[in-house]
């Protein structure tokens, strides 16, 4: 692989209605990463949606979907809007060139193909895309306890809230609050109180065993976590076994009941539809963790709907 090998391969998608183009594209750029094929624009979105590639090589004319229109669909997604797109066409206009260009692609090739063009130009971008990422990574984080920011939190609830309403699959939150922290920063101070949000935060980061489990610094001494494929009972047990894994920390916390740091957990799950929103399951979990803390700290509420009298 011609790119960065210390990152994992790149994912490429080659989107064209002639097989035999596929073909030759593929040839040219066999060892530069993972290759996924399309044969018109709404196949292409979908694997889009499925393999989130980093680079688009974009047939302009296809049936039913021109490539300016997939472009357009994909510049609206939020998943998959940070692809670098390229459009590969015959047309070889400057008016074809910038509508390519405002389209929201990165660059523009022009057939017949030429191979050391075509690498040169897709090594270049695959660069691109992997500083970016690097970039964005950094702007995502929070700085002090290395899980992701309140920002990256709602970029990545909207995307898991959109891919779970399609697939009609329960997506579950989990958010907890560290029980007791003002007393703590008071006695120890707020150096140690930093200390102690960063080794809860590893702990949360070790306790969520799935790769597409998100966790996120929400504000002060709230965490939160995002739990992919979870219904209620699962997203419960969840936050019972994070509770868990918080007590086997035993940080002491000598102005707490239990002589350590403990936490409030609020957990909600729903399959999203029409009626729900991102904040509405926001806005459950935070009632559930009041339910918590209401109930005397250290334990674990599961959001429930309020009955119709």
């Amino acid at each position: 692989m011609e790119c960065d090998q210390t990152a994992l391969p790149a994912r490429m998608l080659l989107v064209d209605d002639s097989p035999t183009n596929l073909r030759f594209l593929a040839h040219v750029l066999h060892n530069m990463g993972e290759i996924f094929f399309a044969t018109c624009g709404q196949d292409a979105l979908q694997i889009a949606r499925d393999k989130q590639p980093d680079l688009i090589l974009l047939d302009v004319e296809m049936p039913a979907m021109n490539g300016y229109e997939v472009c357009q669909h994909l510049k609206q997604d939020p998943a998959l809007s940070d692809a670098a797109i390229i459009f590969v066409t015959s047309h070889q206009s400057m008016e074809h060139e910038v509508r390519a260009l405002e389209a929201g692609a990165v660059d523009f090739i022009s057939k017949p193909l030429n191979p050391p063009v075509v690498r040169a130009r897709v090594r270049t971008h695959l660069t691109l895309k992997q500083q970016s990422d690097k970039l964005r990574q950094l702007a995502n984080r929070d700085g002090m306890t290395g899980v992701f920011n309140r920002r990256a939190f709602d970029d990545m609830l909207s995307v898991e809230f959109r891919r779970h309403q399609r697939t009609r699959m329960p997506l579950g939150i989990a958010m907890l609050d560290v029980d007791f922290f003002k007393r703590y920063n008071d006695l120890y101070g707020h150096l140690q109180g930093d200390d102690c949000l960063r080794h809860i935060a590893h702990a949360i980061v070790a306790s969520s065993r799935r790769p597409a489990e998100s966790v996120c610094r929400y504000g002060g001494e709230e965490f939160i976590v995002i739990l992919p494929n979870s219904d209620a009972q699962q997203t419960l047990k969840y936050g019972h076994w994070l509770r868990e894994q918080i007590h086997r920390l035993a940080l002491p916390h000598q102005a707490a009941e239990l002589g350590i740091v403990t936490v409030s957990v609020g957990v909600t799950a729903a399959i999203p539809d029409a009626s729900l929103s991102p904040l509405q399951m926001v806005q459950h979990c935070d009632q559930a963790l009041y339910a918590a803390k209401h109930q005397g700290r250290d334990c674990v509420c599961l959001f429930q709907a309020p009955q119709d009298p």
